[in-house]
């Protein structure tokens, strides 16, 4: 495995636990994110909570994929790094910089897991 791909791996590891963490307390206290301005896209605090809770955990399990090797982590970790960028864009009124660095990572990670050929790495 390069190492490209174990840090894309790693990364969809934290950024799971993070989204974990993230959706409790968002669960937890329905106050706990200030909102900044008015957005068009509206979601209560509870619901981003779930939200974040049910993507943490998918991507703590398409990260324990990659890690181990399997395609189908890489193929999950693809999709829910991609959704998980639509719904960080959705998050900005409410944690923008948290936002616009986990779209980043998010690239990475797509871009980490599309590129990788494990034929011709273990040549």
């Amino acid at each position: 495995m390069s190492g490209g791909v174990t840090f894309a791996g790693i990364l969809l590891l934290i950024n799971g636990a993070l989204a974990v963490l993230q959706g409790i307390a968002a669960i937890a206290e329905d106050d706990i994110y200030a909102r900044f301005g008015d957005y068009i896209y509206k979601i209560n605090l509870t619901g981003w909570g779930w939200i974040l809770l049910i993507m943490g955990v998918l991507a703590l399990v398409a990260g324990w994929g990659v890690l181990s090797g399997a395609g189908w982590g890489r193929l999950i970790g693809i999709g829910l790094a991609s959704l998980s960028m639509v719904l960080q864009f959705l998050f900005l009124p409410y944690q923008p910089l948290w936002s616009i660095v986990m779209i980043g990572i998010n690239i990475f990670v797509i871009w980490a897991l599309a590129v990788y050929q494990p034929e011709a790495s273990e040549v």
